[in-house]
């Protein structure tokens, strides 16, 4: 009987603050990819600060991880909204999973190749034959797709998720995300100038990483709530890159709490790039939030080629676009 009167006070709350023009915030769950680091600072500003509540939503952040893939949990529905890898999205698309991109936060990809200049690596042609270290899965085909392109045999090395073995000289280049590991090799006491580094997205491979995403059939349910979210995360990510300390103060309160490792510094300079690859710069001819059309169909295609995908989703069905919610 309690349960039942609680319920029924809910329900006369909420009838109540629509009477006086309060109108009950919708509920929504969002799992980014990955911990709480930098890398998803926006979202906890916007959470923090706010700013998801002023634009009528209350937010649950999940956790994500190794273990809980933000396209599963949404596939299975213990989320409504997920921040996921284009590459990931679209392979799941094309395998009938249905998707769709509401915003591509992430408008340059922050994947590349370090090498140490002290190996004789100074240009692409000059990993012929070295020991690379390779992360599987998505991560794969920028590098792949790179070798190919430079005509390049290297020797591939799986790479943990720590760059120990590329300190050790155990491999002669290794992968890193610019935000994450190529810090720590710098942290590590190698100079950048002692290091070769190649970006994908400068040698015509820029495949964007982190967006928003949705399953179509929440979409259809309300799209309004999904263009506030994305509205909602845009200011979010704003607000942090303007107070970068608030924000760097927010993420090691939620990485103590999820017993993740901190280091200010370390997160300063992830927040940093962060700010480096979503805010696109006047060449990009790119849009905050938005999917461009040519990012789409590279990857697409590299995908294809590599035989990871049949055919290459419709893009009009694959991005749904919030316009009247990003800016410039």
């Amino acid at each position: 009987m309690k349960a039942i009167a609680a319920l029924a006070l809910v329900a006369v709350i909420a009838v109540a603050m629509t009477a006086y023009g309060e109108t009950p915030l919708k509920k929504i769950a969002f799992i980014p990819q990955w911990s709480p680091q930098a890398q998803f600072a926006g979202y906890y500003v916007a959470y923090e600060t706010g700013i998801y509540k002023k634009h009528g939503l209350d937010v649950r952040i999940l956790q994500g991880g190794a273990h809980k893939p933000s396209s599963e949990i949404l596939e299975k529905g213990d989320a409504d909204i997920g921040s996921i890898w284009l590459s990931t999205a679209l392979q799941k698309r094309s395998n009938g999973v249905r998707l769709v991109n509401i915003a591509q936060i992430v408008q340059r990809s922050s994947l590349m190749l370090i090498a140490k200049k002290a190996r004789g690596i100074k240009r692409p042609e000059d990993l012929e034959g070295k020991k690379v270290g390779l992360w599987g899965d998505d991560f794969r085909i920028q590098p792949m797709a790179f070798f190919k392109k430079y005509k390049v045999t290297a020797k591939v090395v799986p790479q943990s998720y720590s760059v120990n073995l590329f300190l050790r000289d155990g491999v002669d280049a290794a992968s890193g995300m610019w935000y994450n590991e190529y810090h720590t090799i710098l942290n590590a006491g190698i100079n950048a100038d002692e290091l070769t580094s190649f970006f994908y997205s400068d040698y015509g491979l820029n495949f964007p990483e982190d967006g928003i995403y949705v399953m179509e059939e929440t979409l259809k349910k309300d799209p309004a709530a999904a263009c506030a979210f994305v509205k909602a995360s845009l200011e979010g990510w704003r607000y942090a890159f303007d107070h970068p300390e608030q924000a760097i103060d927010v993420m090691l309160r939620y990485m103590a709490a999820a017993n993740v490792p901190a280091n200010r510094i370390h997160q300063r300079w992830m927040l940093e790039r962060m700010k480096d690859i979503i805010i696109p710069s006047d060449k990009d001819g790119a849009v905050s939030g938005l999917l461009k059309k040519e990012d789409y169909e590279r990857v697409g295609n590299e995908l294809k080629a590599s035989g990871l995908i049949g055919n290459v989703p419709d893009m009009d069905a694959f991005a749904f676009t919030c316009a009247e919610y990003v800016q410039k």
